[in-house]
């Protein structure tokens, strides 16, 4: 990709940067007033079987995804035309689910100023390592990172760590306005949720919130993986990163279902999004399908996609991600590459 075509599709994808007032407000009406609807249909349902309030339980999961896709428009602040907007609406939205604005906004940008390149992982992605670096690696830290990548920790218990532990503290060096709005958002978290108990008891609150919570986060954290984790990716070390590479290659495009695609606040289109986050996410399939150059990316579907369950490393030789086991037969040949012949 030269500069010159670069440039080229920036200025196109620009063009689709304006959110519009009364979609996003609409948005927001079709996203939360389901999701209260939902809520109260899971936890009346509690008295006949907790089987029949999972079918609204799995329901409200899908619009709370949703409802996450708004908040995080509204902390790239592409949601509505207001800074001021955005922040009040995505702080409201934060407290809806459990993520802290200011906190995961700096974490999140961070992310997409760093997605892709080799030396500056670690800030609001997936943990990856390469072949070698799992090489290398101590029996403890190989334990640790298998462990992680496991799907039933990084999509069970990875929903646990990131409501109740990750984001209701602020990290090291966060400057006092984050910390004030972490404060601000676990305080409006829990009289949200002492309410909720004082109304209809804590054990139901528990299971109707427990149960939509840890599916809309297991939810998320697939798409999250999804989006940076298929065939065909993009890592390069910091010399030879480039931003638009970063976003068009190692971004996806996953095509979903209509109805999933629209719960999921068009992320689908992860592509567009990571070559412009200020296009609003009601834009993105717009903005797709108007811009030639990002029909042609790799596409990944709900099929598909299951195959990147077993993408664990990453290989710079063959530029793709790879198994455990087909890192080991790497390490093995490399071994024997490196061996010394026998006199």
């Amino acid at each position: 990709m030269t500069l010159e075509s670069t440039k080229q599709l920036r200025k196109q994808v620009a063009s689709f940067e304006k959110s519009t007032t009364k979609q996003s407000i609409v948005q927001i009406i079709n996203t939360v007033v389901p999701f209260i609807i939902l809520w109260f249909l899971a936890y009346q349902s509690l008295s006949v079987s907790y089987w029949l309030a999972l079918v609204p339980a799995i329901l409200a999961a899908g619009f709370l995804v949703r409802m996450f896709i708004i908040f995080h428009d509204c902390t790239h602040y592409s949601f509505l035309k207001s800074r001021r907007a955005n922040r009040v609406v995505g702080t409201f939205m934060g407290v809806l689910t459990l993520f802290p604005f200011d906190q995961w906004g700096h974490d999140h940008a961070v992310h997409h100023a760093t997605s892709g390149n080799l030396d500056k992982r670690g800030t609001g992605d997936i943990w990856t390592l390469t072949v070698e670096e799992y090489k290398a690696a101590s029996f403890r830290l190989r334990l640790g990172y298998r462990l992680y990548r496991n799907p039933f920790v990084l999509f069970g218990l990875g929903p646990i760590y990131q409501f109740l532990l990750k984001n209701r503290f602020n990290h090291r060096g966060a400057k006092q306005k984050e910390r004030n709005n972490t404060y601000l958002t676990n305080v409006l978290i829990l009289a949200l949720a002492g309410l909720l108990c004082w109304a209809i008891g804590w054990q139901a609150f528990l299971i109707v919130q427990g149960t939509i919570f840890m599916i809309a986060g297991a939810a998320g954290i697939w798409l999250f993986y999804i989006q940076h984790t298929f065939e065909d990716s993009y890592f390069e070390e910091d010399k030879d990163w480039e931003y638009v590479r970063a976003a068009v290659e190692g971004s996806s495009y996953y095509k979903l279902p209509k109805l999933l695609q629209w719960l999921t606040g068009n992320i689908g289109f992860h592509h567009v999004h990571h070559l412009n986050p200020r296009v609003p996410n009601y834009k993105l399939e717009e903005a797709h399908n108007n811009t030639l150059p990002l029909q042609n990316v790799p596409t990944i579907t709900l099929a598909t996609s299951l195959k990147s369950l077993k993408f664990r490393l990453w290989d710079e030789e063959k530029k793709d991600f790879v198994s455990f086991k087909e890192a080991k037969e790497v390490m093995r040949n490399s071994v024997s590459i490196h061996a010394k012949p026998e006199l």
